[in-house]
């Protein structure tokens, strides 16, 4: 059974605290306000999906606690680096040690650029939430929030959107929708969330055709 309401409210206030400690630093894309929106629709997720909130709450709530800039060496490293880090806080917290386990392997395998496949439901709620947060309008914002970040130009004035070209969302911020953000429905674990990215996914489709008419660039149909 999932701790009382006001012992759930005693252990948010410890990962919060532990999460605004151990990742000050993080970026505007993954910040408090990130990972409050990853915990809000996990726990949706999870009760759609029947998972333990014992694991997904706490997964959620400290998956990125451990954060590594888009163009830092060892960024595949960071979901790895966070989970161990969300480990040791647990252990010395004396979170009940039976969720430990899963709650390490959901923080290991959310992440796109890792190599950690979800083998339980609650990591795959957990990594479908976080991804849900890289679409829709919030993933816009998130986006081009990190490309400002990085310097990177906006789009590429001769070819803004990959017609001709591979993508390269190491240059161009736009770039990122056609190398990740519009691939991310078809990597969805969960029914729900499957359901919820298309939907996301659409509305970026909707802001690039808008894009496509205020920088003048002709129609690709």
């Amino acid at each position: 059974m999932p701790p009382a309401a006001d012992a759930w409210s005693l252990w948010t206030d410890r990962f919060a605290e532990f999460l605004d400690a151990q990742a000050a630093a993080a970026d505007a894309a993954h910040d408090r306000a990130h990972v409050e929106r990853v915990v809000a629709t996990a726990r949706r997720l999870a009760e759609t999906e029947a998972a333990r909130m014992d694991v997904v709450i706490p997964a959620a709530w400290l998956h990125d606690c451990v954060v590594r800039p888009k163009d830092a060496p060892d960024r595949a490293a960071a979901a790895r680096l966070a989970a161990d880090a969300a480990r040791g806080f647990l252990q010395n917290a004396g979170y009940p040690e039976q969720w430990i386990p899963d709650i390490e392997h959901a923080i290991a395998a959310h992440s796109y650029s890792g190599d950690v496949a979800p083998g339980t439901t609650e990591a795959k709620v957990v990594q479908d939430a976080d991804r849900l947060d890289a679409l829709g309008a919030i993933g816009i914002a998130r986006c081009f929030t990190v490309g400002g970040t990085l310097d990177q130009t906006l789009y590429n004035p001769d070819d803004p959107f990959c017609e001709d070209r591979a993508p390269d969302d190491e240059t161009y911020t736009l770039d990122h929708f056609y190398a990740k953000l519009l691939r991310l429905p078809d990597t969805m674990q969960t029914e729900a969330g499957r359901t919820e990215a298309e939907q996301r996914a659409n509305f970026l489709r909707r802001y690039l055709d808008q894009l496509r008419d205020e920088v003048g660039a002709p129609s690709s149909t």
